[in-house]
């Protein structure tokens, strides 16, 4: 045993805390390949042991794969083309192809994790291990435009590989917050998930969410710590990175079976997995790439479905709906039980009414799913598969496409409410039809409920404020999820008048109002981490938990806020931060209100005609303020230009021109020096928008505007309401 080894295991002997960590544990395997991590440890602390027999076996699971399989098949089917790579799968036994035929050879499992914790990589890697590489970009699975250019997963998405003799369907998640409801319904399919963490940064708020939504759907993850090439991952931060996962586990209500998780350690990046940490962070010695975490995968993942469940008549929960010009709906989802073949009949039962949905009997027109990067047609499906079928009339989301012989509903699971709400409207500005094509509340209403009919978070009805044009209330995660919404509808075409967001409040025990709650972590320099908690503070946020990071000259800061706190508090944290700093939110509790918030927002600069903005006119009102708008931009009354330097709303004039005059002075003459304008992006403006003012959309331009124009009756309304509160 080395020395860093000794010290590994002195240290943790000294320890009053005595749960076993895995992590030292394989830190102790190194080098000891004649002596069992088992041995090690009881060897160790007996006991330590003794207390937590059943902790021990955490460090022993097997990974050995199917018994018609040897290592060297295994190696050999990885490292071979893919031609190759099927020959020898079908020489073996095992299912071979894109088509599962035989159950056993499925494996269902999901990769989750914290946001930017490489998902995606490692998903990439995947692929190419198992011959899908041939012109894979960069993080392929994330196809949506607006994921490419933000760098986060937004849509959960499946693929599928083989290898070894197995047929893997695997799940790539988003890992923001608010879009944990791709990663709560994807989850009822599978049956194994790869939980990744980041060996530096630790579980995070994110990961607390997804393990406590994969614990209780009764999944046994794999915990594969990623990143370990960064020079932070040292062997001491690694064992503390897999002591606090342990201890998550245990919050979270793991069983004994679920606490039994392999440990993997892996750099995405690179390309490679070992089942211990190698010195360094460099590549392990005999570099196998993927194969320990394949292994794994098929070792530790049960399979979907038995003999028995293929005998039963078809049923299938469907998780996905998409649209294509060509075939019609197209319902993606497991199958449950039995198996469907091109041009069987089937029905469907809706999970809203609980019986039959549309006609009686549909025909199965068509059978697919992705294998790598490309979607293939099956002639038929079996038990376990994730599977997509058109053909199945009007099938929505949580429904059961079935055998007519069945009438028994699939669980859909539960999926956690939204938060968050805005109206959505036409555009009613002077500027409104000057670049959109869909200006109508019945077109902007006719694609809000195509969005809703394919996610499975967003929910949306016709708004109930009285207004006389169509508006409708877009229910979600976060704002986030619906900037992605906007900014998708803002590239079609669609001029849209948004609402400010609010959050949905709820009736507690006894007619209270409840509130939701967000745990939010931020990691911050020492010298702004006073600055970060004050700003907090005045949004009715609450210091849980204060943690130094040794080395890095930065904090880790719990709070527990108010959803509606932390509206517009991003662009806040950057600036106090320079951008250097971190914040991470997930959804905690509903929670008794806190009560009002003040000082949180000052006074807007409202333009009281129209025109064009003027050089002269911002020049002599920019002492009053920070403009939103550049000189020669379009402006009319009731839009907000710019930021008052005071709490309440001040009414200006930025179109007023210069007179002109015959008369020259050197005070007339003096050129205009303008500051930098503040232009404020979709997310700023979600963030910054006020009570009583809108979001006007276009393809063009993101404008904020006071949802009354007139400055005589916006007037009008605000005394006859401070009348009212006397």
């Amino acid at each position: 045993m080395t020395t860093e080894q000794s010290g590994l295991q002195a240290s943790s002997a000294a320890r009053p805390f005595t749960l076993p960590s895995v992590a030292t544990i394989r830190l102790l395997s190194v080098g000891a390949r004649d002596t069992t991590p088992c041995d090690i440890l009881r060897s160790s602390s007996s006991a330590s042991s003794r207390n937590h027999s059943a902790l021990l076996d955490v460090a022993s699971s097997s990974v050995l794969g199917p018994a018609h399989w040897s290592q060297q098949q295994r190696r050999a089917a990885l490292h071979t083309s893919p031609p190759a790579h099927a020959a020898a799968a079908a020489a073996a036994g095992g299912g071979a192809g894109p088509a599962a035929r035989d159950p056993a050879t499925l494996r269902n499992f999901a990769i989750i994790a914290h946001i930017d914790h490489g998902k995606t990589t490692l998903m990439d890697r995947l692929l190419g291990a198992c011959g899908h590489g041939s012109g894979l970009e960069e993080r392929a699975m994330d196809s949506h435009s607006l994921e490419k250019e933000r760098g986060i997963t937004i849509l959960a998405k499946v693929t599928s590989f083989t290898w070894g003799g197995y047929h893997l369907n695997a799940v790539d998640t988003p890992g923001h917050a608010d879009f944990g409801g791709e990663v709560e319904r994807v989850l009822g399919l599978v049956d194994g998930c790869v939980l990744l963490v980041d060996a530096a940064e630790g579980p995070l708020a994110q990961t607390k969410y997804v393990v406590g939504k994969a614990l209780a759907r009764g999944l046994r993850p794999i915990v594969l710590l990623n990143k370990v090439d960064r020079p932070a991952a040292t062997p001491e931060r690694c064992a503390a990175v897999a002591n606090s996962l342990l201890d998550l586990f245990v919050a979270a209500g793991a069983s004994d079976e679920q606490l039994d998780f392999p440990l993997l350690y892996a750099s995405a990046k690179q390309g490679w997995v070992s089942r211990t940490l190698p010195p360094h962070g460099s590549a392990p010695p005999g570099d196998g790439g993927m194969l320990p975490l394949l292994e794994t995968i098929a070792s530790h993942v049960p399979p979907p479905a038995t003999a028995d469940t293929l005998s039963q008549p078809f049923a299938m929960g469907v998780t996905w709906i998409e649209r294509d010009p060509y075939i019609g709906r197209i319902a993606t989802g497991r199958v449950d039980s039995g198996r469907v073949r091109v041009g069987d009949k089937v029905r469907v039962l809706s999970h809203e009414t609980g019986g039959p949905a549309g006609e009686a009997e549909y025909k199965v027109t068509r059978i697919g799913k992705r294998a790598g990067m490309a979607k293939i047609q099956l002639d038929e499906a079996v038990a376990g598969d994730i599977v997509s079928i058109a053909g199945a009339g009007s099938a929505a989301i949580a429904d059961t496409i079935a055998n007519p012989a069945v009438t028994t509903l699939l669980d859909p699971g539960r999926v956690d409410p939204p938060t968050l709400a805005m109206v959505f409207g036409p555009n009613d500005s002077p500027l409104a039809g000057r670049a959109g094509k869909a200006l109508t509340g019945r077109a902007i209403g006719e694609r809000l409920q195509a969005e809703a009919e394919t996610s499975v978070s967003l929910r949306v009805r016709p708004a109930a404020d009285g207004a006389g044009a169509e508006r409708y209330e877009v229910q979600a995660r976060g704002e986030l999820q619906l900037g992605v919404l906007i900014e998708s509808m803002r590239r079609e075409g669609a001029e849209l008048a948004v609402s400010p967001p609010q959050v949905l409040l709820r009736q507690g025990e006894g007619g209270q109002v409840m509130e939701p709650l967000e745990e939010v972590m931020v990691e911050v320099a020492d010298e702004v981490a006073g600055s970060v908690i004050e700003a907090l503070s005045l949004r009715k946020a609450e210091l849980s938990d204060m943690t130094p990071m040794p080395g890095t000259g930065k904090q880790r800061l719990t709070f527990v806020a108010p959803s509606r706190g932390l509206i517009g508090f991003k662009s806040v944290f950057v600036n106090l931060t320079r951008g250097e700093g971190i914040l991470n939110r997930v959804f905690l509790r509903y929670a008794p209100h806190k009560g009002p918030m003040e000082g949180v927002r000052k006074g807007v600069m409202v333009s009281v005609a129209d025109g064009r903005a003027s050089s002269y006119a911002l020049g002599e009102l920019q002492s009053r303020g920070t403009f939103f708008v550049t000189p020669g931009a379009d402006v009319y009354a009731g839009m907000v230009v710019g930021e008052h330097t005071r709490e309440e709303d001040l009414d200006v004039n930025p179109v007023k021109e210069k007179k002109a005059s015959n008369v020259r002075t050197v005070q007339s003459d003096d050129k205009i020096s303008l500051g930098a304008p503040r232009l404020l992006s979709l997310e700023d403006a979600i963030g910054y928008v006020a009570g009583d003012e809108l979001i006007e959309v276009t393809p063009a331009a993101v404008r904020l505007r006071k949802e009354i124009l007139d400055a005589g009756v916006r007037r009008s309304k605000a005394k006859r309401a401070q009348q009212g509160q006397q």
